[in-house]
């Protein structure tokens, strides 16, 4: 799965609102080691190095190309290409920041109690995942990849759409490694623009997996299907705008 950090980006500011509101939420910290996990373009990643300016940070990201764009604009940020499944730190971390990124990986009821260890007496978790994989977004695209000559190739494209727990699972698994647990959920209502803007959205994200796995015709006729299911669950409005409802899940832990 290869990301295109120009797709990304087309709608960088509502990726970006939940991101800094996790940011915001942050307790009082004078940590000297950050890490960003999954930390894409670095957008977020050079706003943690400006608010610690004495912390060493580092951006790990497994994808070459977001790296890439995220180097691409000077700053003081370690960038590292590296599998978030697998990390392991040079040093016990005083803050693990993830925006939108530990959604992707399975096992969360082994890795959140990992990287709870990974933190320093008083280090932080602060984790933020898209928790949307029930909405028409989500549910059309497993519905569209179940129905077509596609099918048996994207048997397991989405099997990370069930990789998010509860928020009170969370809170039992983080609960006996932190002091405390913060959970808590926003619903956001993005109002996107442009032609197909939800399938544009889902095509810098969601959709990845999915174009990853099929040749290029079965990928257009794919795309095109997908789409029209959209266009009828998202209707463009009046102005020419469309809405586009997104939960987003909240963890901020302390040791």
């Amino acid at each position: 799965m290869q990301w295109n950090p120009s797709q990304y980006e087309r709608f960088r500011a509502p990726r970006e609102r939940p991101g800094r509101d996790l940011l915001a939420a942050l307790p009082p910290l004078r940590p000297g080691m950050v890490t960003d996990l999954g930390c894409g373009t670095g957008y977020l990643t050079r706003q943690l190095a400006d608010r610690f300016p004495d912390a060493a940070v580092t951006g790990l990201d497994s994808d070459p190309a977001m790296l890439a764009r995220a180097a691409a604009i000077a700053s003081r940020v370690r960038w590292r290409q590296g599998d978030i499944a697998t990390w392991v730190p040079d040093a016990p971390q005083d803050l693990i920041f993830s925006n939108a990124a530990l959604q992707w990986l399975p096992g969360h009821d082994v890795l959140f109690p990992c990287l709870a260890g990974c933190l320093t007496d008083g280090g932080v978790l602060a984790v933020q995942m898209p928790d949307n994989f029930d909405a028409p977004s989500h549910l059309l695209l497993r519905e569209t990849a179940a129905d077509g000559p596609w099918a048996p190739a994207l048997r397991t494209a989405m099997d990370h759409h069930h990789a998010l727990l509860s928020p009170a699972d969370y809170w039992r698994l983080l609960r006996p490694h932190c002091g405390s647990v913060d959970i808590w959920s926003s619903d956001y209502l993005h109002v996107l623009e442009g032609a197909d803007p939800v399938l544009e959205w889902t095509a810098g994200t969601a959709l990845l997996p999915v174009m990853a796995r099929l040749p290029a015709d079965q990928a257009a006729a794919f795309r095109e299907a997908y789409a029209n299911r959209l266009r009828l669950a998202y209707p463009a409005e009046g102005d020419g705008r469309t809405l586009f409802p997104f939960r987003r899940l909240f963890i901020v832990a302390r040791i």
